[in-house]
């Protein structure tokens, strides 16, 4: 017996100097690791773009790697274009916090983070968004996320975040093949029960806020932070993404 378990104590430290595997990230007091081939990784289904809120990237990376604070994203994009990896895209990062979107309400499970350096106030640099869109297309192809399912933080967290704010080029984005966008050129006739907040809430949001669903919708798909009730043309765009939304998922 002595010798077999020898023997595999052996085969398992040369797996692990050849980098064949990894240690667990808890191994349990006195265990003995036998790593089994019967595993997955996990597959983003999400992902969630954020703004830093910081004048320039080394304070964004000294936030996002201080174990004090507690947060951390996959990605930051510079302003320069400059690409940064903080977390594998098989480990959760901390970024998204509370959120909901579509029933699912832990969000770091299952998302890539990427943080753009910017202050939210500020328009996005070309040379920031060329990066991004090269990384989202990288992203979108590895784990085959939907479309729709390009989300900033204040979608996922209405009343709590706005970013990646009324500035963020989403309407590129979704040019790109990353965002739900309502591409019809004309809005059809209203339907004679739509209803704006069960609207809201099939495309994604949580409208357990009403007020804040309708302003993170405000902020991604018409770049204002206006506030009072939908109006008609806001509820035909609600409409149009709704039917978008579920055309992608008929396909």
């Amino acid at each position: 017996m002595a010798r077999v378990r020898h023997g595999v104590c052996f085969a398992i430290a040369c797996a692990l100097l050849s980098g064949c595997v990894r240690f667990p990230a808890s191994p349990a007091e006195g265990a003995i690791f036998v790593p089994s081939p019967n595993h997955n990784a996990r597959r983003p289904d999400f992902v969630i773009l954020h703004h830093t809120t910081n004048s320039n990237a080394e304070q964004a990376l000294k936030t996002l790697t201080d174990p004090a604070r507690g947060v951390s994203s996959h990605y930051l994009v510079g302003r320069d274009g400059t690409l940064y990896q903080l977390v594998d895209e098989e480990r959760r990062a901390w970024h998204a916090g509370a959120s909901y979107w579509g029933g699912n309400t832990d969000l770091n499970s299952a998302s890539i983070g990427i943080e753009l350096d910017n202050t939210g106030s500020e328009p996005y640099p070309e040379a920031q968004i060329v990066v991004l869109l090269d990384l989202l297309r990288g992203l979108k192809e590895r784990y085959r996320i939907p479309a729709s399912n390009f989300l900033g933080h204040g979608d996922v967290a209405p009343g709590r975040k706005v970013d990646p704010g009324r500035l963020f080029p989403w309407q590129r984005l979704a040019n790109e093949g990353f965002g739900l966008w309502c591409k019809e050129v004309a809005f059809a006739p209203l339907a004679a029960s739509f209803d704006s907040q069960v609207a809201l809430q099939g495309i994604g949001y949580d409208v357990s806020d009403p007020a804040a669903a309708l302003a993170a919708f405000r902020r991604h798909f018409i770049g204002s932070d206006s506030e009072g009730d939908a109006s008609d043309e806001e509820r035909q765009l609600l409409q149009c993404l709704l039917i978008a939304k579920r055309q992608e998922a008929g396909s």
